[in-house]
């Protein structure tokens, strides 16, 4: 199991369980985090699932891809640097505890 924290643009803070075999959104939606919409259902087509990564966290993410990168930039909220598709982000146990901060829109 790995665990990620979702903190809501209010400040709130959520905790879940996930399989360590999916991706952070697929985890997100199957435990009910709002703010995270997935139109697309994780095929990296519509940037509804957008967060932004803890710092700390970056480096241990793998890369981003050129189809992750040009979507950010359509993305309903502010592109930061530490942006990325939580359908682009898969889950192992190496990112247990990873924190994922949602933005204040998808749409």
């Amino acid at each position: 199991m790995t665990s990620i924290i979702f903190i809501h643009p209010d400040g709130r803070n959520v905790c879940i369980e996930a399989n360590g075999a999916e991706s952070a959104m697929l985890a997100a939606t199957s435990h009910g985090i709002d703010g995270i919409l997935a139109e697309c259902g994780g095929n990296a087509m519509c940037a509804t699932c957008h967060v932004y990564v803890d710092e700390a966290w970056l480096d241990r993410l793998s890369p981003m891809g050129s189809e992750e990168d040009a979507l950010l930039d359509g993305a309903a909220a502010e592109r930061l640097p530490n942006s990325r598709l939580s359908c682009q982000i898969q889950l192992t146990p190496e990112l247990d505890g990873l924190v994922l901060r949602l933005p204040d829109r998808q749409v």
